[in-house]
Order: C-alpha cells, then sequence, then structure tokens
C-alpha cells in the first residue's frame, strides 16, 4: 500500500509540475507535456514492481496503438476552442477522440490487432 501512494505522490508531482511550467510558458509546458510523461512514469512503475519485459513490451505496443486516434486532439481542441470556449471544445475533443478510437479500432482489426 505505501509502494502505491509513492506512485500516487510521484505521478501527481510530475502533473503539478507540468502545470505550473504550464502557467509561466506555454511553450515548455507544451513541450514537457508533448514527451510521453506518464508512459514513462508506467513503465517505470510496471519495471520496479516486477512485470516482465514482454509485457512492458506489450503495453508500449498498444500505447503506439492509441496515439494516431489522438493526435488530432491537438488540432480540434484550439480551433474550437478559440470559436466556442473551453467546455464544448472539451466535450468535441473527447467525442472525436472516442470516436476515432473505436474506428482505428475497426481498421486495426482488419490487420488482426484490436485495440478494443
Amino acid at each position: 500500500m505505501s509502494f502505491f501512494i509513492t506512485k500516487v505522490l510521484i505521478s501527481a508531482l510530475v502533473i503539478g509540475i507540468v502545470t505550473e511550467v504550464a502557467k509561466l510558458s506555454d511553450k515548455w509546458g507544451g513541450l514537457i507535456a508533448a514527451l510521453p510523461t506518464t508512459t514513462f512514469l508506467i513503465i517505470l512503475w510496471m519495471y520496479i514492481e516486477g512485470a516482465s519485459d514482454a509485457k512492458i513490451a506489450r503495453h508500449v505496443g498498444f500505447t503506439m496503438y492509441f496515439v494516431l486516434p489522438t493526435l488530432p486532439l491537438f488540432f480540434v481542441l484550439p480551433f474550437i476552442i478559440n470559436r466556442f470556449g473551453f467546455i464544448p471544445a472539451f466535450c468535441a475533443s473527447i467525442g472525436l477522440t472516442a470516436l476515432l478510437i473505436y474506428l482505428f479500432n475497426l481498421i486495426y482489426t482488419r490487420f488482426g490487432a484490436s485495440i478494443l
């Protein structure tokens, strides 16, 4: 239980640091946020907890499958937020991302790699 609390605190600290940097500089905040920080943390926690190399490799592989359908969020959110505000942009981005994950799953399934 104490390791779980440690993971939560360190992970929250990283997110807190990124949001504080983003307050000071959009560019630096964006750069740090664009790094696969959560993926690095997850892989590190998996390794420390004794996950096999194969398990970590599968995790990273599935993470890669989700990158493409989530990328449009970064184009749609700024476009919509300037016209309709944060909440509509946020909701539209979540909806678009969910739809694209579903559609990409259909495509991936045709090639034998279902992600859902």
